[in-house]
C-alpha cells in the first residue's frame, strides 16, 4: 500500500475541540488536507476553527456540533457528512469520555455511557462512513483506543472495556479494508496532556475523598505534548502502520502484557509502591464531569 498523501484530502475528526483532536486538525490543515470537524462543545470548536483559517486561510474547515452519546443524533450527522463530503480520505475516530471506578462503583447507566461514545459512535460513525473511503483511493481509518486498550486496570472497567473494543474492531477492519486498499490504523496513547482530568466522570460509588487523592497523581502521569501526539499519529498514517503507541508510558506496559499477560498487573501495583511512575490511575484518578459532557478529545492515558 502506497503511503498517505495528505495534500488535497478531506480528513473527519471526531472530539476536535481540544487535545489531541484540536492538535490533529492544525496538523492536518499544515499538511494540505481540508476538515470536517466534530464535537460537542461549540465555543472551543469555533476556536480551533477560527484559527485554522487564520493559520491556512487556503483550507476548507467544516464543523458539526454532536453529542456522541446520542446514537441518533451522530446517525443525522453522519449522513449529513456523506451528502455534502462525498469523498473522505481520512476518518479519525479520536472523541472519548472516561470514567473512574470499579465495576460496582459505577452505575450501568455511568457504563454504557463511556460504551456509547467511547466504542458504538467508534463503530456507527466508521460504518456510516466507510462508503466514502471506499469512494477515495488512497483512503486511511484512524481508530483511537489506548494504553488501557493494551492493559486493564482496576478501577477502569468501562473504559478499559470500551477501548478493547475499540481495538478489537480496528484490527478486524483493518483485515477486511486490505484488498480494498484502505488503511487502518488502531492508536494507543500514554500519558497525554489533555483536558481528561477536568472532563472525566466519577462513579456514583467512589468518595470523592478517595477521588481528591488520586487525581494530582494522575496528572503528573500526563506528560506528552497533543501535538506530539499528533505528529507521532499523522506519521503511522502516512507509513500505513497497523499500529501506533505513543510514549514510553504505553510502549513499556504492552511489553509487559506480552511477556506476562496473567500477572502484569502485579508488577505494575509492585512498581508504584516502590515509588516507580505508574502507567495506571487508582479508581478515584478522574473527576466529575458536567452531565452530558461529552464529545471532546480526552485520551490519556
Amino acid at each position: 500500500m502506497r503511503r498517505f498523501d495528505f495534500v488535497g484530502a478531506t480528513a473527519v475528526v471526531t472530539g476536535a475541540a481540544s487535545g489531541i483532536g484540536e492538535a490533529l486538525a492544525h496538523a492536518l490543515a499544515g499538511r494540505g488536507s481540508d476538515l470536517v470537524l466534530l464535537d460537542r462543545d461549540a465555543e472551543r470548536l469555533d476556536a480551533v476553527t477560527a484559527a485554522i483559517r487564520a493559520a491556512h486561510p487556503g483550507r476548507q474547515v467544516a464543523t458539526y456540533l454532536v453529542d456522541l452519546a446520542d446514537a441518533s443524533a451522530t446517525a443525522r450527522v453522519a449522513a449529513e457528512i456523506r451528502q455534502r463530503h462525498p469523498r473522505v480520505r481520512l476518518l479519525v475516530n479520536n472523541a472519548g469520555v472516561g470514567l473512574g471506578g470499579r465495576f460496582d462503583q459505577v452505575t450501568f447507566e455511568e457504563f454504557s455511557w463511556v460504551v456509547d461514545v467511547n466504542f458504538r459512535a467508534v463503530a456507527q460513525l466508521t460504518h456510516a462512513l466507510l462508503p466514502t473511503l471506499r469512494a477515495e483511493p488512497g483512503a486511511h481509518l484512524v481508530n483511537v483506543s489506548s494504553l488501557f486498550g493494551l492493559i486493564a486496570p482496576a478501577g477502569q472497567v468501562a473504559y478499559s472495556a470500551s477501548k478493547f473494543a475499540v481495538r478489537g474492531l480496528t484490527e478486524a477492519l483493518r483485515h477486511e479494508l486490505v484488498d480494498d486498499g484502505i488503511g487502518v490504523t488502531s492508536v494507543h496513547p500514554g500519558g497525554i496532556r489533555t483536558r481528561i482530568t477536568a472532563n472525566a466522570r466519577i462513579g456514583s460509588g467512589v468518595s470523592h475523598d478517595e477521588y481528591a487523592a488520586g487525581r494530582a497523581q494522575f496528572e503528573k502521569l500526563l506528560t506528552i505534548a497533543p501535538q506530539r501526539a499528533a505528529e507521532v499519529i499523522l506519521r503511522g498514517v502516512e507509513r500505513r502502520r497497523g499500529r501506533v503507541l505513543i510514549g514510553w508510558s504505553a510502549k513499556v506496559p504492552d511489553l509487559l502484557v506480552r511477556l506476562l499477560p496473567g500477572s502484569y498487573n502485579r508488577l505494575l501495583v509492585t512498581g508504584l509502591n516502590r515509588g516507580v511512575t505508574r502507567p495506571a490511575p487508582p479508581a478515584s484518578a478522574v473527576p466529575a464531569q458536567r452531565p452530558g459532557d461529552v464529545g471532546s478529545a480526552r485520551e490519556a492515558p
